[in-house]
């Protein structure tokens, strides 16, 4: 699979054409002349990890009541807004 270096400035100002070049391939963004972050497709990361299953996927495997998984409470002030001032 061949791949893209842009720097970041072209990164920043051409964003579009660099989204277009991770089809044919991953696209490294180098900082300061070196190589500092890789763009690719979704699913080309999730080959790469082996990661296609969501986590209500995993979760429902016959093995999944040993994953543990204690997600963090919402707090009250993300379930109500703010009061306005009227």
């Amino acid at each position: 699979m061949p791949s893209t270096t842009i720097t970041s400035r072209e990164f920043n100002q051409h964003v579009s054409r660099a989204k277009r070049e991770c089809h044919a391939g991953p696209v490294v963004i180098t900082d300061r002349g070196q190589p500092a972050y890789v763009l690719m497709t979704i699913r080309d990361y999730q080959s790469m990890c082996g990661t296609d299953r969501n986590i209500v996927e995993l979760l429902s495997m016959p093995e999944g009541d040993e994953i543990a998984f204690d997600p963090p409470r919402l707090s009250d002030v993300m379930l109500h807004p703010p009061a306005t001032m009227e």
